[in-house]
Protein backbone atom coordinates (compact mmCIF):
# COMPACT_ATOMS: atom_id res chain seq x y z
CA UNK A 1 0.00 0.00 0.00
CA UNK A 2 0.98 3.24 -0.79
CA UNK A 3 0.47 6.73 0.83
CA UNK A 4 -0.95 8.96 -1.40
CA UNK A 5 -2.71 12.33 -1.05
CA UNK A 6 -3.73 14.13 -4.36
CA UNK A 7 -4.19 18.49 -3.92
CA UNK A 8 -6.30 19.80 -6.31
CA UNK A 9 -4.51 23.57 -6.88
CA UNK A 10 -6.52 26.74 -8.37
CA UNK A 11 -4.77 29.91 -8.46
CA UNK A 12 -3.33 32.15 -5.62
CA UNK A 13 -3.39 35.82 -5.72
CA UNK A 14 -0.95 38.08 -3.59
CA UNK A 15 2.34 38.52 -2.17
CA UNK A 16 4.77 35.45 -2.24
CA UNK A 17 5.55 33.37 -0.85
CA UNK A 18 2.56 31.16 -2.22
CA UNK A 19 2.01 28.38 0.45
CA UNK A 20 0.40 25.06 0.33
CA UNK A 21 0.50 23.29 3.64
CA UNK A 22 -0.85 19.92 4.51
CA UNK A 23 -1.40 18.92 7.68
CA UNK A 24 -1.74 14.96 8.93
CA UNK A 25 -3.39 13.66 11.87
CA UNK A 26 -0.06 11.03 12.65
CA UNK A 27 2.91 11.10 11.43
CA UNK A 28 3.84 9.98 8.48
CA UNK A 29 6.77 9.07 5.93
CA UNK A 30 6.74 10.73 3.07
CA UNK A 31 9.15 9.94 0.24
CA UNK A 32 8.23 12.03 -2.76
CA UNK A 33 6.57 15.31 -4.15
CA UNK A 34 5.16 15.69 -7.87
CA UNK A 35 4.09 18.93 -8.97
CA UNK A 36 2.00 19.72 -12.05
CA UNK A 37 2.85 23.12 -13.57
CA UNK A 38 3.00 23.90 -17.28
CA UNK A 39 4.85 27.19 -18.44
CA UNK A 40 3.55 27.13 -22.07
CA UNK A 41 -0.08 27.81 -20.81
CA UNK A 42 0.40 29.67 -18.08
CA UNK A 43 4.23 31.15 -18.91
CA UNK A 44 4.52 34.02 -15.72
CA UNK A 45 2.47 32.17 -13.72
CA UNK A 46 4.42 29.02 -13.29
CA UNK A 47 6.72 28.82 -10.58
CA UNK A 48 10.65 29.05 -11.03
CA UNK A 49 11.97 28.29 -7.45
CA UNK A 50 10.09 26.14 -4.52
CA UNK A 51 11.14 25.28 -1.23
CA UNK A 52 9.86 22.15 0.89
CA UNK A 53 9.60 21.83 4.34
CA UNK A 54 8.80 19.33 7.00
CA UNK A 55 8.30 19.65 10.68
CA UNK A 56 5.77 18.85 13.60
CA UNK A 57 3.48 22.00 13.03
CA UNK A 58 4.32 25.87 11.94
CA UNK A 59 6.42 26.52 14.37
CA UNK A 60 9.42 24.20 13.39
CA UNK A 61 9.34 24.07 10.16
CA UNK A 62 12.53 23.06 8.10
CA UNK A 63 13.47 23.44 4.43
CA UNK A 64 14.36 20.19 2.72
CA UNK A 65 14.64 20.80 -0.13
CA UNK A 66 14.89 23.75 -2.70
CA UNK A 67 14.26 23.37 -6.16
CA UNK A 68 14.80 25.75 -9.38
CA UNK A 69 12.31 24.82 -11.86
CA UNK A 70 13.13 26.00 -15.73
CA UNK A 71 10.43 26.20 -17.91
CA UNK A 72 8.90 23.29 -16.94
CA UNK A 73 5.62 21.37 -18.65
CA UNK A 74 4.11 18.52 -17.25
CA UNK A 75 4.95 16.02 -13.55
CA UNK A 76 8.18 17.53 -11.54
CA UNK A 77 9.38 14.83 -9.12
CA UNK A 78 11.05 16.33 -5.91
CA UNK A 79 12.18 12.97 -4.05
CA UNK A 80 12.36 14.22 -0.35
CA UNK A 81 15.35 11.47 0.17
CA UNK A 82 18.35 13.28 1.99
CA UNK A 83 22.25 12.91 1.01
CA UNK A 84 22.76 9.96 3.01
CA UNK A 85 21.24 7.00 1.27
CA UNK A 86 19.79 5.76 4.72
CA UNK A 87 17.52 8.68 4.43
CA UNK A 88 15.18 7.04 2.09
CA UNK A 89 11.94 9.48 3.57
CA UNK A 90 10.83 12.10 5.65
CA UNK A 91 9.03 10.98 8.80
CA UNK A 92 6.75 14.42 9.30
CA UNK A 93 3.11 15.53 11.14
CA UNK A 94 3.22 18.97 8.07
CA UNK A 95 4.69 19.61 4.75
CA UNK A 96 4.24 22.79 3.57
CA UNK A 97 5.30 23.67 -0.13
CA UNK A 98 6.12 27.20 -1.06
CA UNK A 99 6.57 28.43 -3.96
CA UNK A 100 9.25 31.42 -3.53
CA UNK A 101 9.75 33.01 -6.95
CA UNK A 102 7.60 32.57 -10.46
CA UNK A 103 9.35 32.99 -13.84
CA UNK A 104 9.09 36.12 -16.06
CA UNK A 105 8.60 37.96 -12.09
CA UNK A 106 5.14 36.44 -12.25
CA UNK A 107 2.90 37.71 -9.25
CA UNK A 108 0.63 34.97 -9.08
CA UNK A 109 0.75 31.25 -9.21
CA UNK A 110 -0.54 28.52 -10.99
CA UNK A 111 -0.07 24.65 -9.50
CA UNK A 112 -2.22 22.37 -11.50
CA UNK A 113 -2.00 19.15 -9.32
CA UNK A 114 0.40 18.29 -6.02
CA UNK A 115 0.87 14.62 -5.21
CA UNK A 116 3.08 13.36 -1.78
CA UNK A 117 3.75 9.88 -1.45
CA UNK A 118 5.59 7.80 1.26
CA UNK A 119 7.54 4.88 1.24
CA UNK A 120 5.51 1.38 0.00
CA UNK A 121 5.17 -0.81 2.33
CA UNK A 122 6.38 -4.37 2.45
CA UNK A 123 3.54 -7.04 1.16
CA UNK A 124 4.85 -10.02 3.50
CA UNK A 125 6.80 -8.51 6.37
CA UNK A 126 8.93 -11.01 7.78
CA UNK A 127 10.04 -11.31 4.09
CA UNK A 128 13.31 -9.31 3.31
CA UNK A 129 13.08 -9.37 0.21
CA UNK A 130 10.38 -8.56 -1.95
CA UNK A 131 9.55 -11.04 -4.85
CA UNK A 132 6.99 -10.05 -7.49
CA UNK A 133 6.14 -13.64 -9.07
CA UNK A 134 4.12 -16.45 -7.59
CA UNK A 135 7.01 -18.88 -7.75
CA UNK A 136 9.16 -16.68 -6.07
CA UNK A 137 6.77 -16.18 -3.41
CA UNK A 138 6.03 -19.54 -3.06
CA UNK A 139 9.66 -20.91 -2.45
CA UNK A 140 10.42 -17.78 -0.23
CA UNK A 141 10.36 -19.03 2.74
CA UNK A 142 11.81 -22.59 4.51
CA UNK A 143 9.13 -25.13 5.84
Amino acid sequence: MVTTLYLEIGRSDGAQPHVVNIQFQKKVKLQLVVLYVDFKLDESYTPSKISIRAGDGFHNLKEIKAVELVKPTGWVYVSLSGSDPRETFVNTFMLQIAVLSNHLNGRDTHVRQIKVYGPRRNPFPRQPLQFTSTEFISYSTVR
